[in-house]
C-alpha cells in the first residue's frame, strides 16, 4: 500500500475474468467456516430463495439472463451472497425437486481499487471467481465492454452493487448509479443482435445485518474509546449509567458535535476556510439533530471543495458523484500513463513523479472523510431507535476517527454477533421496457433514468 501511496506507478491495468471452477469449490467448500472466523456473523437466511431457484432453472435452459442488484451496506456482503449461492439456493432446489446444474454461481463487477487497500491476491481472486473489474470514476470501456460481455455471454448470471460503494446502513439506500440498468439494456440489445430470445431481468437482492443480542455494552465501550481519541471530557456519572439509547444517545450527539468543532476548526485554520455558525442556532432552538445535519453538510462540501480545487473539478453532482471523480482524478495523478515505462525516465523525472503522488493522496484523504459520511441523515436514530442503527451510526463515527488518526490496521470493530437477512425480490424485465429504450437517444436517457428509479424503489421496499 505505500507504493500506491508515494510512489507514482504505471497506469492500473484491467483485470479480466478468469474463472477457475477449481478455485470456485474451495470457496464455495471453505467459506461457512470463513464467514465464521472472519466476520461477525453468526446466521444468514434467506427470503423468497425459491424465487432465485425458478431463475436459475430458466437462466440454465437459456430463457433468461438476469443480473442480482443487491444492497452494499457492508464488506461482508459478499460473503453472504457466496453463502445464498452454495448453501441456500441448493437447499431449496433439493427440497423442491428442482434440478439445477451445479455450481451456482455469478459473475460479478467490483471497483479496480479495492486490490489496492485489501492487496492483490484480492484482484487474484476476483478475477479467478469470475469478477471483471471497472473503474468508477471514469469512463472505463474495457471494463464496461467486459461487463456487457459477460452479462449476454457468460456462464452465470451477473450480480452487481447499483450503490457503488458500501454506506455502512442497513436500512438507507444511497443513490443509485445508472450504469446496472444501461447494463440491462446494453444485454437486450446484444441479444436482438444475435437473435436470441432470451429475456433480460434486474433482480432486486435486500441485504439487512442484525444483533443477535443488544450489544449495548460494546456500543457504550466503544464511545468511550471515541471520546478519549477525541479528547472529549465525559462526566463519571455518563460512565456510570446503564448503557441503553436513552443514556448513549446524549453522548452520541455530544461527540458528533465535538468532532465537527475539531474539523470545522481545522479547515478554517489550516486552509483558510468560512464555515458557518450554525452551533449558535441549536442553542438558541433546542434543535441538535438539524444543527447537526447543516454543519455536516457545511463541513463535507468544505472537505470535498479542498480536493476538487486541488484536481481542477468543478463541484458537480450529488457527493458520492463528486468523490467518485475526484478519486478518479489521484488515480490519474498516481497512476500515470507516462509511467508505463519507468527505465526511461530520469530520477528528476521520477522523484517529481512521486512528490505528485504524494500530494494526490494526501488531497483524496479529504474525499475518503467525505465519503463516510455521505449516507448521514441525522434523523437516521430519531426515526427508528433501534440498536443497529445506533450502532451503525456509531460505526461511521469511529471509521472518521480512525481515518484522522491514520489507522490502517485496525479492523472495524465488532460490537457483538449478527445474523444476516437477504431478501429476494420480485424481477424488473428490462426487455419489456427495450421498445421504448431503442426509439432513439432521447427516449434511451430516459429509459436509464427511470429503469434505475424503479430499481432504486424496489430495493427501499425490500427494507
Amino acid at each position: 500500500m505505500s507504493n500506491v501511496i508515494y510512489q507514482a506507478q504505471a497506469p492500473l491495468e484491467f483485470i479480466p475474468p478468469a474463472f477457475n471452477p477449481l478455485v470456485l469449490g474451495g470457496v464455495h467448500l471453505l467459506l461457512p467456516s470463513w464467514i465464521s472466523w472472519k466476520t461477525a456473523i453468526s446466521q444468514v437466511e434467506a427470503d423468497n430463495v425459491e424465487v432465485l431457484v425458478d431463475l436459475y432453472r430458466q437462466f440454465q435452459e437459456k430463457k433468461i439472463r438476469f443480473l442480482l442488484a443487491f444492497r452494499h451496506p457492508k464488506t461482508d456482503d459478499p460473503f453472504c451472497l457466496g453463502y445464498l449461492f452454495s448453501q441456500l439456493v441448493p437447499k431449496v432446489a433439493r427440497k423442491q425437486n428442482t434440478a439445477l446444474q451445479l455450481p451456482i454461481h455469478a459473475h460479478f463487477i467490483y471497483d479496480r481499487g479495492i486490490p489496492l487497500w485489501a492487496g492483490a491476491y484480492a484482484g487474484w481472486m476476483a478475477s479467478r471467481l469470475g469478477g471483471t473489474s471497472i473503474q468508477r470514476g471514469k469512463a472505463d470501456w474495457t471494463g464496461l465492454r467486459s461487463a456487457r460481455d459477460l452479462f449476454a455471454n457468460g456462464r452465470f448470471p451477473m450480480a452487481a452493487a447499483p450503490e457503488g460503494a458500501t454506506n455502512g446502513l442497513s436500512e438507507f439506500i444511497s443513490p443509485l448509479e445508472p450504469g446496472i440498468a444501461q447494463l440491462g439494456f446494453w444485454c437486450a440489445e446484444d441479444l436482438q443482435k444475435q437473435e436470441r430470445s432470451e429475456q433480460v431481468l434486474i433482480v432486486p437482492v435486500g441485504i439487512k445485518y442484525s444483533y443477535v443480542s443488544a450489544p449495548w455494552s460494546a456500543i457504550a465501550d466503544l464511545l468511550s474509546e471515541l471520546e478519549v481519541n477525541s479528547g472529549l471530557v465525559v462526566t463519571a456519572k455518563a460512565h456510570s449509567e446503564i448503557p441503553c439509547l436513552e443514556s448513549l444517545y446524549p453522548r452520541l450527539l455530544t461527540l458528533a458535535e465535538h468532532l465537527l468543532s475539531l474539523m470545522e476548526d481545522f479547515y478554517q485554520r489550516f486552509y483558510h476556510q468560512s464555515l458557518p455558525n450554525i452551533e449558535r442556532v441549536a442553542v438558541e432552538t433546542g434543535e441538535r439533530n438539524a444543527a447537526l445535519v447543516m454543519r455536516l453538510q457545511a463541513l463535507l462540501n468544505t472537505a470535498l471543495r479542498i480536493s476538487e480545487e486541488y484536481f481542477n473539478l468543478p463541484p458537480k453532482g450529488e457527493l458520492s458523484d463528486r468523490c467518485r471523480r475526484v478519486e478518479q482524478a489521484g488515480w490519474n495523478y498516481i497512476f500515470r500513463e507516462d509511467f508505463k515505462d519507468i527505465k526511461t525516465l530520469s530520477p528528476v523525472e521520477i522523484a517529481l513523479g512521486d512528490r505528485v503522488a504524494e500530494e494526490a493522496n494526501s488531497r483524496m484523504w479529504h474525499m475518503r472523510l467525505v465519503e463516510s459520511f455521505v449516507a448521514v441523515s441525522g434523523i437516521y436514530i430519531r426515526e427508528k431507535p433501534t440498536v443497529e442503527r445506533f450502532a451503525e451510526t456509531t460505526l461511521i463515527l469511529w471509521k472518521m476517527v480512525a481515518l484522522i488518526t491514520g489507522d490502517k490496521t485496525s479492523q472495524s470493530p465488532r460490537l457483538g454477533k449478527q445474523k444476516v437477512k437477504l431478501t429476494i425480490g420480485e424481477p424488473i424485465s428490462v426487455s419489456e421496457l427495450y421498445p421504448a429504450y431503442k426509439e432513439n437517444r432521447l427516449q434511451a436517457r430516459k429509459a436509464v433514468t427511470e429503469l434505475t428509479n424503479h430499481l432504486q424503489q424496489k430495493m427501499a421496499d425490500l427494507i
